[in-house]
Parts: C-alpha cells; structure tokens; sequence
C-alpha cells in the first residue's frame, strides 16, 4: 500500500472515530449515570474489604495484601475497567446483523472490524471524558489508599498491558457478537463471557488470593488479561521474568482472538449471503 492510500485509509477511519464521538455525545448522560452507579458495587466492596480488616490487628494480612493495597488494588481496576470495558459495541454488532445493517459493509470499502473498532476508541474516550467526573471524586476521596507504581519500568509495561488488554476484550467481545450469524440468540454467549471475565479476571477479587495451581493455570487462559494484569504489573505484583512471560502470554492471547475474528468474520458473511443477507 503507498502513502497515499494508507493516508486516504487513516483519514477514513479518522472520520469514523469523529461520527462515533458526535454520536455519542447524545448519550452523555446515560454515561454519566452508568459511570455513577458503577461506584456503588465499587464502594460495597471497599466497605466489605474494611470490616474484614477490622477484625484484624494493625499490619496483618489476607494473602499477601494489606487494607491500603486491596483497596488501592480495586481502585486501580476501576481505572482500567473505565478505559477498557466493551459496553455497547458487542450488541451494537449483532444488531447490524439482525437489521441487515452489515450488507452495506459488503459494497463499501471499508474494513467492518476496523470500523468497529474505531467507534470503540470513540465510545471509551466519550465515556472517559465524562466519567472522569464523579470517578475522579472517587479517586479523591480514597486517595489515601492510591499506591504509587512499583517503579518506572512497572509504570510503563503497566500501559503497555492496558493497550492490550482493551484490545483483547474488544476482539473476544466483536467475536462472541458475530455468533449472530448463525445464532438467534447470542446474549447466553456474552454473559458466559462477562461472567468468567469478572471472577477469573480479578474484578470480584485478587486472583492472586486463589491458590497456587489455580493462579497459575488461570494465567494460561485470557482472563486475568482482560482487566487485572495491569493493575498487578503497576503494584509489583507481578516481576521479573513472571511479568514478561504474562505480557508475552497476554499478546499471543491477543493474536489468537484477531485471527479468531477474522476467520468467524469470513465463515459467517459466507452464511449471511448464502441466504440473501
């Protein structure tokens, strides 16, 4: 591809990124009360979390964690969930299936998965700008409890699994959407997804509670890449040679999805118009 079709082709999604944000512009305040009342799950887990403490004497420990790092912990996964949650995107997809919608994805020269993807950046910098409200009031009224990263290299490493892991849960999520090629019901499917996603991906709690060999074996399986590795990467608790190897599980994991993707793309546009979708 020469430059000037691989500006012509930035300039294209660009201008999809732009839609996606005028468009949700109309839904601001359903972001707003979405991004408040996810605090309150938030908040009944630090609560718990502090009278589990209560009845412990000062410096003791669940596991490996302190009353400061557990909660800075789930501070932390609420930062990364903002940035990364698939909301709408997945069932935004099976509707254009259902609708016909994604025929005209068939004429057009325009690539659906980077379309998609393109108004997901949209949605989570909309969503972003307008949560950073009451999280950021959030954040400041737990600040005592917010841990500074382990070092500058776990900063770093800590963004660089951040881009994966929204990537990752985009192409698992625009994976399971497309099931509706064939499905008439994929919802099922979705929140199989979602469920394993919120306990063996660390959002319930720390998968480094559970043990060992379970740790270890979940660490095989993408999940604790789709919100928690991140968040153990910032606070240290993942180093070394362990740290790279998941980064390097984490974008193999990723891999796979895309060419998962791509190939339930291809086996179920030939289903879709093999019965004049």
């Amino acid at each position: 591809m020469d430059m000037s079709a691989r500006l012509s082709s930035f300039s294209k999604y660009a201008h999809v990124i732009n839609i996606g944000i005028q468009n949700t512009l109309a839904y601001r305040m359903n972001f707003l009360f979405r991004s408040v009342f996810s605090l309150i799950p938030l908040l009944a887990q630090v609560l718990l979390w502090k009278t589990i403490f209560s009845g412990k004497g000062e410096g003791e420990t669940i596991g490996t964690y302190e009353l400061s790092h557990m909660i800075s912990y789930y501070l932390l996964i609420l930062v990364v969930n903002s940035l990364t949650a698939v909301n709408e995107d997945d069932w935004q997809i099976v509707a254009d299936i259902r609708n016909g919608t994604i025929s005209q994805f068939l004429l057009k020269p325009i690539d659906y998965l980077t379309f998609r993807l393109s108004l997901f950046f949209a949605n989570r910098a909309m969503y972003l700008a307008v949560a950073s409200i009451p999280v950021g009031l959030f954040l400041l009224w737990q600040q005592q409890y917010w841990a500074s990263p382990a070092s500058k290299e776990a900063l770093i490493l800590s963004l660089v699994s951040l881009v994966l892991t929204g990537l990752l849960q985009f192409m698992l999520s625009y994976t399971m959407a497309l099931l509706a090629f064939w499905l008439l019901e994929v919802a099922t499917f979705i929140f199989i997804l979602y469920a394993f996603e919120y306990v063996a991906g660390g959002h319930l709690f720390p998968i480094d509670l559970l043990p060992g060999w379970l740790e270890t074996l979940l660490y095989w399986t993408p999940f604790p890449y789709l919100l928690s590795y991140p968040v153990l990467i910032y606070l240290g608790r993942v180093e070394g040679s362990d740290m790279w190897n998941g980064l390097i599980v984490q974008f193999i994991w990723l891999v796979i999805a895309f060419f998962a993707a791509r190939f339930v793309w291809s086996r179920g546009i030939k289903s879709y118009t093999a019965v004049g979708g």
